[in-house]
């Protein structure tokens, strides 16, 4: 089965502007959201981030699925012995190499391949900082017929990938779908990922 690849994580005070434009608490209620309606009726992708795999830990056991069917984590061996806690719970973490040393290069390994040895329906950006622009290239490279969905209303660097014409387009309708008014991202999801309300979950996902 095709899986859905998540890119998310909550800016932190330094980076850039990222932290400026980003709303932590759309950024994690978007990401619970998104998690609640996936979860069991997609296999769920992403790279572990400190920020972000406790929140999917905490849906994942409130829906009482089998964590290593349903969903995937990558982790880079640069970040051992500093994993989150909730990494021990998922049973299928991919572990992938330490390069060099360097956080950049263990990093690009480890998108490498998350978004290029795996099938994917569709990516779903939130938040983030500067990694998300070199995991939205490469999903768009590998994945050009796949659907990407940008989730503007907690900024951060996913806003920055938003084109300036559908910037205009929100600023002369803040009540456009999806634009930075709009907040219910259970519709968004439900309908960009063409996700019935009523679908069955399985834990039987492979």
């Amino acid at each position: 089965m095709s899986a859905v690849f998540l890119s998310a994580s909550i800016p932190v005070p330094g980076r850039k502007h990222f932290f400026e434009t980003a709303n932590p608490f759309l950024i994690q209620a978007s990401v619970r959201e998104f998690v609640w309606t996936v979860l069991g009726r997609r296999k769920l992708i992403w790279g572990g981030h400190p920020s972000i795999t406790p929140m999917i830990w905490a849906v994942c056991a409130d829906l009482g699925l089998d964590y290593a069917k349903t969903v995937k984590l990558y982790q880079s061996r640069y970040f051992e012995g500093r994993f989150p806690p909730e990494n021990t719970e998922f049973a299928n973490v991919e572990l992938t190499p330490n390069i060099q040393d360097s956080l950049d290069l263990s990093l690009t390994e480890m998108r490498r391949r998350m978004i290029g040895g795996n099938k994917f329906e569709a990516a779903i950006f939130i938040g983030g900082m500067e990694g998300i622009f070199e995991e939205h290239e490469m999903f768009r490279q590998a994945h050009p017929d796949a659907r990407v969905i940008l989730v503007k209303p907690p900024g951060g660097a996913t806003l920055d990938l938003v084109p300036a014409e559908e910037k205009d387009k929100d600023r002369r309708s803040p009540k456009a779908f999806g634009g930075p008014m709009d907040y219910d991202f259970n519709r968004l999801f439900h309908d960009l990922l063409k996700i019935r309300p009523n679908e069955e979950r399985s834990s039987g996902l492979t």
